[in-house]
Formats: structure tokens, C-alpha cells, sequence
């Protein structure tokens, strides 16, 4: 499993915490994966990790796998996909093997279908594929009758062959320590797993396998609204911890043992409440809601379709919607994140210094660990708060605010006679 990026692109979220780590549906991302690792039978995991390799290291060896064996190592040299790939040759020898990258997420089966089909075609490489709208983001893989002919890295309008991508996961064979050893650098000056790839298309048998149900590519804050959506709407109801009397909880909600739901508080499924959350009294938990551990929802709070990270607090009389909240924030009473345009348009996105069109109608805020947003503030969709920023009372957000920046509302203020009213 590739999993070395910087994660500069999910930036504040991946400012102390590899992307990986991210929590989504109960638990951080690249457990799903391992999960779904474990359930297809996979007994032996590498782990090429590198920002941050220790936390991510010490987090997921905080966990029983069993049955399945994890082990790592460090790309101390981030040059590129191939060049990650091939820290694994020693590892999975001559075998077959499951090649994934990381930060890609898919519905159930997905591992069980690549290779069920890579073994029935007798491929020497089998790529897994998705049907996208905009595949010009993406690795686009021409497929002629199950097979692989070509693939094109982000093609510009007019060189698409299809609206089929590169969906991270392969199935291969021992043939690849071979093309990537004869892989030269791109002109991005990386190694690129997919010129690896191609040399295996132009002289050997390639399948396609695409993937069914649903696939997120994790690149940027708003994917994890998709994926959480997608995982929480396959949970099943499951309450564990205290529910007041006078709450409500209705479809599928999971409540951890150890969370607590207060009186009035009413929560629409599907909803996840993590260990030492508290809710309420008194709010309104709507779907596509993931609460992760200890997070504190306050009295007469609103939250919908949002991620909120341990420990962080929303204040009495707060709306939270489409909205990705770090680690350890403070909401001030009554702060509001906006979450749609008034023209209905799509909502665009700062991205390492330039604006993205997210492609959603509907995104809020995406606020880094340790902000804390004053009394009133109100937060325009799409703006990002970097780590450690500060609001003080009843500002206006529009626009994005640098990490530890302290923004003031300004005021002006004139003596007033209480008694003549001037």
C-alpha cells in the first residue's frame, strides 16, 4: 500500500496528521482499507509510508489485525509512484500482488473482484477502473473487451478515449520490478507508476476490472464529506452508550459506548456519535453526520452532513453544514458556516494557492486543529481556516484565514446618553 504523500493538497486537515489518519465513518481512513483488506482474505500488508510515517506507524500498530500482518517501510525520498512501488519488490518477491494506493477508497468487494478477475484472465497486470464525469482530473485507461490499450495521464479536452480512470488498485506480477526499473523520470521528475504500467501494456496481457457501487480519490478536504457519506450509509443501527430520556434517535445511528445523547436531543440516521461525545440537549443531528471522539455539541446546535475531529466543541446556537471541523476547535455561540451560493452555482475552493471549483452546491467551511471562531461568527461556503487561526466576536469570514492569525471585526463606536438618546 502506497501511503507517503505530503497530503499538501488536504491541507490545514493534513497540517499534524498524515491524510490517511483522517477520520471518516468511526475510524481513520486507511482503516476501512485495511478492514477491507482483512475480509478478502489478505494475510500480509507493506505499508510504504513516509510524511509522518511514525504516527501513522504507531496508529495503525494501536489496532489488533490479526489475522493479518502489517509491516513498513520509510520512502525517505519522495520521487514518485514507481519509485514507492518498487520499495516493495523485496517484500512481495516473485508473488502476486495487490498493489493499492492509499488514499483511494471503494465500496465492498472491490479487492475480492481484481482478483478474482486477474486470476481468471491469466493477466499479467490487471488496473481496476471507475466511470467518472470529469475525467480529465484523472489517469484515463482505454479498455477494448475487458482489456487495456492505453492509458493517458490527465488528458486535455479532445484526448479522452473514454470516461474510465485509474482507480488505484492492481493486481500484478512479478513482470513489474522489470518495467519499473526500465521506468525513466517524467517530466514532473518523478518516476511515475503509470509509464511503469504502460510498458507492461505495450508487450504483455492487461485487464481491466472496474469497480462497482462507489470510489472516492481522497485528494482534497471535500472528498471526505464523499466518503463518510458512503460508509455511514452502509452502517447499521447500533446504540451503545447513554441516551437521555426524551431523545430521539431514529434510522440507523450508531451511539460508541461511552457517548452520551442528552434529553431533547434528536438525531436523524444515518448518523455516527463517537466514545465521549455528548450531544445536546436540545439539537438536531441531521444525515451524513460523523461526531469523533470527545467532541462536545452544545444546546440548540444544528449539524448536517459534516465530519467534526476529537475534541472540538460547537457552541450553543451553531449551524454546522457540509462542513469538515479539525481537531480540538472551538465554535463560539451562535457561529454559522454558509453553505450554498446565492446563485446556486458550484462553490470554489483555495488549493495550494489556487481556487478549485469543488464541483459541490453545497460545501461549508474546512477548519484546521486548534481554531477558535468567536461569538457570532459566520463563515462564507467554502472558505478554509487554517490551524490555530482565532475570531473574535460577530466577524464575517470571507475569505481564507492564515494559520495562527488572530481576524477582529471592525467597529465603529460613538458615546451614547442613556438618558437623552444622544
Amino acid at each position: 500500500m502506497l501511503a507517503a504523500g505530503d497530503s499538501t493538497r488536504m491541507l490545514p486537515l493534513s497540517a499534524n496528521t498524515p491524510k490517511h489518519l483522517l477520520p471518516v465513518a468511526g475510524k481513520p481512513l486507511i482503516f476501512h482499507t485495511l478492514e477491507s483488506l482483512r475480509g478478502a482474505g489478505i494475510r500480509e500488508i507493506l505499508v510504504i509510508n513516509g510524511y509522518r510515517g511514525e504516527v501513522l506507524r504507531e496508529t495503525i500498530d494501536s489496532h489488533d489485525w490479526s489475522p493479518m500482518v502489517i509491516s513498513y517501510v520509510q520512502q525517505e525520498e519522495r520521487k514518485g509512484t514507481a519509485h514507492a512501488a518498487a520499495l516493495a519488490e523485496d517484500f512481495a518477491g516473485d508473488d502476486s500482488f495487490l498493489l493499492i494506493y492509499g488514499d483511494v477508497i471503494s465500496g465492498p468487494f472491490t479487492f475480492e473482484g481484481i482478483i478474482d478477475r486477474h486470476r481468471r484472465g491469466g493477466f499479467s497486470l490487471t488496473i481496476s477502473v471507475f466511470p467518472v464525469d470529469n475525467p480529465s482530473d484523472y489517469g484515463v485507461v482505454k479498455v477494448e473487451e475487458g482489456e487495456v490499450t492505453d492509458l493517458i495521464e490527465k488528458p486535455s479536452p479532445g484526448q479522452e478515449v473514454g470516461n474510465l480512470v485509474n482507480a488505484g488498485v492492481f493486481c500484478a506480477e512479478a513482470s513489474l520490478w522489470d518495467a519499473i526499473e526500465k521506468t525513466k523520470m517524467s517530466s514532473r521528475g518523478e518516476y511515475e507508476i503509470t509509464d511503469s504500467f504502460l510498458k507492461i501494456v505495450e508487450s504483455e496481457k492487461v485487464g481491466a476490472f472496474q469497480i462497482q457501487d462507489w470510489w472516492v480519490d481522497v485528494g482534497k478536504p471535500w472528498d471526505l464529506l464523499e466518503v463518510n457519506k458512503n460508509l455511514i450509509d452502509g452502517q447499521k443501527r447500533n446504540i451503545e452508550g447513554e441516551v437521555e430520556e426524551g431523545a430521539q434517535l431514529r434510522g440507523n445511528v450508531v451511539v460508541e459506548e461511552g457517548a452520551t445523547v442528552r434529553s431533547g436531543a434528536y438525531a436523524l440516521g444515518p448518523v455516527y456519535v463517537s466514545e465521549g461525545a455528548v450531544v445536546g440537549p436540545n439539537c438536531f443531528l441531521r444525515p451524513h453526520t460523523f461526531l469523533s471522539k470527545n467532541v462536545k455539541i452544545g444546546n440548540g446546535v444544528e449539524v448536517k452532513n459534516s465530519i467534526v475531529m476529537d475534541g472540538s466543541s460547537i457552541g450553543h446556537l451553531s449551524y454546522v453544514g457540509d462542513s469538515v471541523i479539525g481537531r480540538k476547535v472551538n465554535f463560539g455561540a451562535g457561529t454559522t458556516t454558509a453553505n450554498l451560493r446565492h446563485d446556486d452555482h458550484t462553490i470554489w475552493v483555495t488549493v495550494k494557492g489556487k481556487r478549485e471549483n469543488s464541483g459541490r452546491r453545497k460545501l461549508g467551511a474546512i477548519v484546521g486543529d486548534d481554531v477558535k471562531l468567536g461569538i457570532g461568527t459566520l463563515l462564507s461556503p467554502g472558505v478554509i481556516v487554517h490551524n490555530g487561526a482565532q475570531t473574535g466576536m460577530g466577524v464575517i469570514v470571507e475569505k481564507d484565514i492564515e494559520a495562527n492569525k488572530l481576524v477582529l471585526a471592525v467597529q465603529k463606536t460613538r458615546s451614547f446618553n442613556m438618558d437623552t438618546g444622544e
